[in-house]
């Protein structure tokens, strides 16, 4: 047998798993094995050693953190990082992992991303003390690891929007006056025998530091919006960090609670979160309405799968009011990479025939989205992306 056959041979018997049935007759050894082991304790079938047990969905881990700690270290030494995150997924969906993420032990053990940090949210509220700690470590981890990737970037795009919407094409003074911009914009009036640029068209530079515009974040917290609340949290600190923005963030589920106030560090605007109540669209509509001042210069993203739990004639009728009242309303169904996100269509399809834009949206494009918001701009090629 030539050394691909016996590459392609292994990689069968670990896909299979092994048994009499699989068929290949190759035994894993070294790393094999422990690649082996640690598959089939999650994926196993559901009888023998190392089997589920009756009445739960996949392989045992047992009951002990200790245990789930050596497995996830197995998994984490044999497999890149973007596999280990899925098998993580898959544990807490198969195995009651999530019971487990209370021990101090098993939080040092994981690997932590956007959907193990949904997983801490949810449990908050019983998390003991001597878990707190370990499990603020994780978020904060990733936490900042989305800052570095987004941060920048948001206050980047978002920044030069707001200087865009600041630029006045009547300075009132000539101390208004961007005079760089200003030549730029006139080189083709240049008169060479007068050695001089006509300025037909002067660029003026914003007046007042005052914020320029108004952001609302309005998130879902329910448990099926746990990636989007995470990001909302990130992008909602970034954004608060603009002089010239003024930002709020409101998470709610039948309840509303505002962390404007925490916005100063994402991880405690997430922990101020409680994932996996119910929805009520339009009564977080309506705080958010009762807290604008300048409808016309506020920008409001609600990011909700819109499967409202209230009353839909409420919720369309506060989009309405806001939307005629000057307010920006743009609908994110998910601020999330998992692809197209299940959603009501009843409710996304009546707000879109409101004149609201509805779609959903990848942190790697939220930046250039916020900018367009705030500048005004169509955002219909946002919506058919």
């Amino acid at each position: 047998m030539s050394g691909a056959d016996d590459e392609r041979v292994r990689r069968w018997r670990l896909v299979l798993g092994g048994g009499a049935a699989d068929g290949t007759g190759a035994v894993p050894a070294g790393d094999d094995a422990r690649m082996d082991g640690a598959l089939e304790r999650l994926y196993g079938g559901d009888s023998g050693e190392g089997r589920a047990r009756p009445g739960r969905r996949g392989a045992g881990l047992g009951d002990s953190a200790p245990s789930v700690a050596r497995w996830l270290g197995d998994v984490r030494a044999c497999f890149p990082s973007t596999v280990v995150r899925i098998m993580q997924r898959d544990a807490i969906e198969r195995l009651d992992l999530a019971r487990l993420l209370l021990e101090p032990e098993m939080l040092d053990a994981v690997e932590p991303d956007v959907h193990l940090v949904g997983t801490l949210l949810a449990l908050n509220t019983v998390l003991p003390d001597r878990a707190r700690e370990s499990a603020r470590a994780v978020v904060r981890r990733v936490a900042d690891e989305l800052e570095r990737r987004l941060a920048q970037r948001t206050r980047s795009a978002v920044g030069a929007a707001l200087d865009r919407s600041a630029r006045t094409a009547r300075p009132a003074r000539a101390a208004d006056v961007d005079w760089e911009r200003t030549v730029r914009a006139n080189l083709r009036h240049y008169l060479p025998e007068q050695g001089t640029v006509v300025p037909e068209r002067l660029v003026g530079h914003g007046r007042g530091r005052a914020a320029l515009r108004d952001v609302v974040l309005c998130v879902d917290q329910s448990g099926s919006m746990a990636a989007s609340v995470v990001f909302a949290g990130v992008f909602g600190a970034a954004l608060a960090s603009l002089r010239s923005l003024r930002t709020s963030l409101v998470a709610f589920d039948t309840a509303v609670v505002d962390l404007t106030d925490r916005l100063h560090d994402p991880v405690d605007v997430l922990f101020g979160t409680q994932l996996g109540g119910g929805t009520d669209i339009g009564r977080a509509l309506a705080y958010c309405a009762g807290s604008i001042t300048r409808p016309s210069a506020t920008v409001l993203v609600l990011i909700s799968d819109l499967f409202e739990g209230g009353s839909r004639d409420e919720l369309l009728r506060r989009a309405a009011a806001l939307t005629a009242a000057g307010v920006r309303v743009v609908v994110l169904l998910a601020l999330s990479d998992d692809g197209t996100p299940a959603h009501d269509h009843a409710n996304a399809a009546a707000l879109a025939a409101l004149g609201v834009p509805v779609f959903a949206c990848t942190p790697d494009a939220f930046p250039d989205l916020m900018a367009a918001a705030v500048e005004g701009r169509d955002l219909r090629d946002f919506s058919g992306r």
